[in-house]
């Protein structure tokens, strides 16, 4: 059985002729007829060369691997109980779902609060980012969530001022950043603030530090998650000529003549590129002093689906140098600004990886190394991602990094948002939206709500905003009923034990126990008229919101299997 759908998906706008009669290696029509236009990938790649290699239309969607990988997340279930209650007391008066804390504290000193365990991984230079940051921004901002800033948006600013090779000046950043500053309350979530090969150049860090009060930075190994990805398209010939002077790659090169002549003909964009970082243990340590020097308070390392070796590199490093939080994100996720085929088939998809990352982490545990907060990403969308990922890291995942599904929101709260507020006829509120009401408050349930917390001072939240802000709202109450559910009434006190694999093959992978194998010990002990009714009542006490800073594991041999017990 193939685990790809190669040369047809409408993330390449292409298909088969012959949908139902294919060939599954090369996903080809099992008949290929003279007269077919070039409907595949293939065919389409006949006439548009490497325009083809990337989603479409490229900039303004994001888009996520449809390959079916032999172990995901759904191979994983979350186990509930009908006794007991750990963080609060066992009443049922008092173990309600409303009662349970998501709250997360990331970094060495715990200093920044989540209101829930989210962060948006780097949104850089791309049209869609920049198309609804308000959104994503302010909406982050009222959550209480993290936001980051991604690679390129310094040297992609045609407005940006740079003096001897370094950014002094940058509009695109200085308003995203105060966009969320703006709008932050209470002193939860966090802008961070990202850098690649280029940004490192131009001193993007540096500036965002030290000018816009930027507390949280991030440093990217090699370029885009997919280890290539992050690409943007130029229509502009004057703009590709600016962004090769600032050191860019751009293809074709826009100072060769006859690639001049031909654009807005046989081409109509030209491709701006990234260098792929070079990654050393010196180099790593050297640049996390640097930043440390130039104010960051918090720093971050985000590495890609790269082989086991250089996760490896990431987690030993990243404790070697004491940064405060480590992102690993999983193949198969991202925004869309790959080349499809890689983000299908390059890399260590998301279950895999993240149960490499507790291992290894575990392993530098165990022998009384510092190991940072680590957040894992890879297409994660729902309450039970939250849940399935903290517990697969416990206790060293402490959050997860989400962007396509709040961009999700972020596009659905402004479209509504339009419509609503349309005066054309044809233009106002589709009819399957209509029956909610024609109003803000009527279609978005939260409405009223955030215009009260959040609608000071003649501020208004914006659709864009409310929509990640309603998403989120759903995350949390379900995150909560399903940690209820757990007995689980704090993130800290999730365990691996707190969920089981459905087959086999998961277990291997994961090293968490086998449905049919977590509970043999306690359901013997209980048939035989011997269970622990002490043990199966007690009740811990949540932690205070000043949880110590250990990181330390219990002293066990690191072999990746489940040792947590309820």
């Amino acid at each position: 059985m193939s685990l790809s759908k190669p040369n047809a998906s409408a993330a390449t706008r292409t298909k088969n002729r012959t949908p139902n009669d294919r060939t599954p290696a090369s996903g080809m029509c099992s008949v290929c007829v003279d007269e077919c236009p070039g409907y595949c990938e293939i065919g389409k790649s006949a006439f548009r060369a490497s325009e083809n290699l990337y989603p479409q239309p490229f900039g303004t969607i994001t888009a996520g691997a449809d390959k079916e990988y032999p172990v995901d997340f759904s191979h994983l279930n979350i186990m509930g109980s009908c006794v007991g209650a750990v963080g609060i007391e066992a009443n049922s008066d008092k173990a309600i779902f409303e009662n349970v804390n998501v709250e997360a504290r990331l970094g060495k000193d715990k200093g920044i609060k989540l209101k829930l365990p989210i962060v948006i991984p780097g949104l850089g230079s791309t049209k869609v980012a920049k198309t609804h940051w308000d959104g994503l921004a302010i909406g982050s901002a009222i959550s209480g969530t993290a936001l980051t800033i991604g690679e390129n948006v310094g040297g992609m600013d045609p407005n940006s001022k740079i003096e001897n090779g370094k950014i002094t000046h940058c509009p695109d950043i200085e308003y995203r950043v105060k966009t969320y500053q703006a709008w932050q309350k209470d002193g939860y979530g966090a802008i961070i603030l990202q850098e690649n090969v280029e940004d490192s150049r131009l001193g993007v860090i540096e500036y965002g530090v030290s000018k816009l009060g930027v507390q949280a930075v991030e440093l990217k190994w090699g370029q885009g998650a997919k280890d290539i990805g992050g690409e943007v398209k130029i229509d502009n010939l004057d703009r590709a000529k600016m962004l090769r002077d600032r050191g860019y790659i751009v293809l074709p090169d826009p100072y060769d003549n006859a690639a001049a002549s031909g654009f807005g003909k046989a081409f109509k964009e030209f491709e701006r590129h990234s260098r792929v970082g070079m990654v050393s243990e010196e180099g790593f340590v050297k640049r996390v002093r640097e930043l440390r020097k130039a104010g960051a308070k918090y720093v971050f390392l985000k590495t890609g689906a790269y082989r086991p070796a250089d996760l490896a590199r990431a987690i030993r490093y990243s404790s070697i140098a004491g940064i405060d939080v480590l992102t690993v994100d999983g193949a198969g996720g991202g925004t869309g600004m790959s080349p499809w085929h890689m983000m299908n088939e390059w890399g260590v998809p998301t279950l895999y990886i993240s149960a490499l990352t507790y291992n290894y982490a575990h392993k530098l545990a165990t022998k009384g190394k510092y190991v940072p907060d680590i957040i894992l990403a890879g297409g994660f969308a729902f309450e039970d991602d939250i849940f399935k990922a903290i517990s697969l890291g416990a206790p060293y995942v402490k959050a997860v990094g989400m962007a396509r599904s709040p961009l999700c929101a972020a596009h659905v709260g402004k479209i509504l948002g339009e419509q609503i507020r349309s005066s054309s006829p044809d233009k106002g509120v589709m009819s399957f939206i209509e029956s909610y009401g024609k109003t803000m408050e009527e279609v978005f349930v939260l409405a009223s709500k955030a215009k009260r917390l959040f609608g000071t001072n003649g501020k208004e939240v914006p659709p864009g905003a409310l929509g990640v802000y309603s998403y989120y709202q759903r995350l949390s109450q379900g995150l909560r009923q399903l940690m209820c559910g757990s007995r689980k009434f704090a993130l800290e006190h999730l365990t691996r034990d707190d969920i089981t694999t459905l087959t086999r093959e998961a277990a291997e992978v994961t090293g968490i126990k086998y449905i049919m194998d977590i509970d043999s010990e306690a359901a013997e002990q209980i048939l035989m008229g011997k269970e622990n009714t002490t043990k199966a009542k007690t009740t811990v006490k949540a932690k205070p919101k000043s949880a110590s800073k250990s990181k330390t594991a219990p002293k066990t041999k690191a072999s990746g299997k489940n040792k947590g017990k309820k």
